[in-house]
């Protein structure tokens, strides 16, 4: 008998089932691999997980169809893992199963076994000695750090220590992440990495590469193509890896003896998982390290109150450099609106380019190139009435904005033309409300006439730009490499990332500059930070003295005060008012849940096909429910039980359970 895991998403259905093994498939359906069964008169594929010599099933059984592969690509420890995450988001199953283990390829899985192609060249592996021998890896610029070597001590020696990394800025993070890993492998076991973004990919996979030589990692990410991918992964489930590196999906990867998890950047919202059950790989990470017993490292430039809360349950350590060290490390960073700079520049706190972010860039680009960090992509994002100031908008409600100076006003939400009259006073002359990249770059080339101006973000984004002196203007998260880092950088349009309606807007700012000002030199010849906001803030404070620690320390006694994510647990439920309802009345919440709402809901939701970013549908509706952290694995149990009757009496209507979703609005 087998029991088998249907690929089948349905609430009710999220639990495995019996089925007889008949004797031409006795060999080959093996705990873990793919097999095709018949469920509800349909052939479904499935994942055996166990074989079982008798069933708690009263009526009769139905046999395997068809054992898809032998190969045992869900191992136990990863089945465990996909049932507790599952659990923790009120989701299926199957749901974290298809985030977990990648489609079949036939030719790649019968390819002999070999080191993967991706393990780049270089010296010998970092071997080190057997665990508990006394040696200590070499902590290179782990050093830097108060607890580092003990740090890399312990992986070696195979204990499991968890730490909340506060990365000191420059270049040297993949380097330090590589050094973990080897010496979680002098320790006889494996790591999982995982970062936001194909470019940290790169960079850590050129580390590993040096640190632990051919052929002992693979990385893993969506536009390797099918079969390049299902290979590597293959690799690391045979044991072939000791190293797997890779996006947000890779956090559900199998590793022989996981020993180390790595999370970098861990406020990222692309660690976020837009699909059911919408998991984050933090959260994830944290499971799977505590459900392995294996060590644990969270880091980045900042840090998020998720990560802050970590410390202050006791789950994990700060790991961090001294002040001295820091404020070495760390460049100058300068904010608009301080007196002595209103006493210069009177409009220093009004000018989206105040002199004082002019002079920085012209003094330091004698010495190599300057990035602006721009919120916005694209010309002018929004527009208004050069006479009565009326911003321009669509028949839809969406704002104007010109794609270019000679372009036609066009809609934000629909993309549909707009008429550039005014709809209050007649007038056609346009002035900006929102500045994007395109038009700054504009602005900053008549500044600084002969010095090249380059652009990186949306679809056209730099890896890397040379030392020469150049502008470099930049949307966040697209920052290009310069080697030997930029002599300066301006931080532009603060008020557009902490004016967001986003409880995480002053956390997801620092985030941003950080990873931007990080980029810049540091040491004697370091350069300057000009971030264009109001000095007074607490999240521009914390940017200058570089201390993202306390700024979270704050933020999540903040959160605590007003009973927020994540001193709370909450679920978003949206969908028509009817659905939504019928659910919160049958759900058996505890006795301690708040619900908040309703609200309207986003119109990706809508029941009728309409523009992105189009007003809410009314029907479309969104509750919050909010319970204390200790009962949120009833809330999901509760939601899920829910959802199960739900489906089971074949209800009508739209609806989505997400559980600590990432905005709250």
């Amino acid at each position: 008998m087998a029991r088998v895991v249907v690929e089948v998403s349905l609430p009710n259905l999220d639990r495995p089932f019996d089925y007889l093994v008949p004797a031409a498939l006795d060999a080959a359906a093996v705990p873990g691999c793919r097999v095709r069964v018949r469920f509800a008169g349909r052939l479904t594929s499935g994942f055996l997980l166990e074989r079982a010599a008798w069933s708690e099933h009263q009526g009769r059984l139905a046999y395997l169809e068809r054992v898809v592969s032998s190969e045992p690509v869900l191992s136990p420890e990863i089945a465990g893992l996909a049932r507790a995450v599952a659990d923790r988001y009120g989701g299926t199953m199957a749901d974290v199963l298809r985030l977990a283990i990648p489609p079949r390829h036939a030719a790649a899985e019968r390819a002999p076994h070999g080191h993967p192609a991706d393990a780049a060249a270089g010296p010998p592996p970092e071997r080190g000695p057997a665990p508990g021998t006394g040696r200590r890896p070499d902590p290179g610029s782990w050093d830097r750090y108060e607890a580092g070597p003990s740090f890399l001590a312990a992986l070696a020696d195979g204990r499991s220590p968890r730490a909340v990394w506060s990365a000191l800025p420059g270049p040297d993070w993949p380097d330090e992440v590589a050094r973990a890993a080897a010496a979680t492998a002098a320790g006889g076991r494996g790591t999982v990495i995982v970062v936001p973004d194909a470019r940290d990919l790169a960079r850590v996979d050129g580390a590993l590469g040096m640190r632990l030589g051919p052929g002992r990692h693979v990385v893993l990410s969506a536009d390797l193509g099918p079969a390049e991918r299902y290979r590597r992964w293959l690799a690391a489930a045979r044991g072939e890896a000791v190293v797997v590196a890779g996006l947000r999906s890779a956090a559900l990867a199998p590793v022989a003896r996981l020993g180390l998890v790595v999370l970098w950047d861990e406020g990222d919202d692309l660690l976020a998982e837009p699909r059911a059950p919408y998991p984050h790989a933090r959260d994830v990470l944290v499971l799977r390290a505590h459900r392995a017993g294996a060590a644990a490292l969270t880091g980045g430039f900042a840090r998020t109150a998720e990560a802050e809360l970590l410390i202050a349950g006791g789950w994990a350590r700060q790991l961090a450099a001294p002040r001295a060290v820091v404020r070495a490390a760390a460049p100058t960073v300068l904010a608009t609106g301080e007196d002595p700079e209103l006493a210069r520049d009177e409009a220093a706190r009004s000018a989206r380019l105040p002199s004082l972010a002019l002079r920085t860039a012209a003094a330091a680009l004698e010495s190599g190139p300057v990035l602006f960090q721009v919120p916005r992509r694209g010309y002018l994002a929004a527009v208004a009435c050069e006479r009565c100031r009326t911003q321009a908008r669509c028949h839809c409600g969406g704002p104007a904005e010109l794609p270019g100076p000679a372009a036609p006003l066009r809609c934000g939400w629909c993309g549909s033309a707009v008429d550039r009259s005014c709809r209050q006073c007649g007038h056609e002359g346009l002035r900006a409300l929102v500045t994007g990249a395109r038009r700054t770059a504009e602005e900053l080339g008549r500044a600084f006439r002969g010095t090249p101006v380059l652009t990186s973000g949306g679809s056209s984004v730099r890896a890397g730009v040379p030392p020469e002196p150049a502008i470099v203007v930049a949307t966040p998260g697209a920052e290009p490499l310069a080697a030997g880092g930029y002599s300066a950088a301006v931080l532009l349009d603060g008020w557009a990332l902490l004016g967001r309606p986003s409880l995480r807007a002053a956390e997801e700012a620092l985030r941003r500059w950080m990873n931007a000002a990080a980029l810049v030199r540091s040491g004697p010849s370091g350069g300057c930070v000009v971030v264009v906001a109001d000095h007074a803030l607490p999240v521009v404070q914390a940017l200058v003295r570089w201390d993202p620690a306390t700024f979270a320390d704050r933020e999540l006694a903040a959160r605590a005060e007003l009973r927020f994510p994540p001193a709370a647990r909450m679920a978003a439920v949206t969908g028509s008012t009817a659905a939504v309802r019928s659910l919160l009345d049958t759900a058996a919440l505890p006795g301690s849940a708040e619900i908040l709402g309703p609200v309207p809901g986003p119109a990706e939701h809508a029941a009728r096909p309409r523009p992105p970013g189009a007003e809410p549908d009314p029907d479309i509706v969104r509750y919050l429910v909010r319970v204390p952290r200790s009962e949120g694995g009833d809330l999901a149990a509760a939601l899920h039980a829910a959802q199960s009757e739900r489906t089971a009496r074949k209800e009508a209507g739209l609806l989505r359970v997400q559980l600590d979703p990432a905005a709250l609005v």
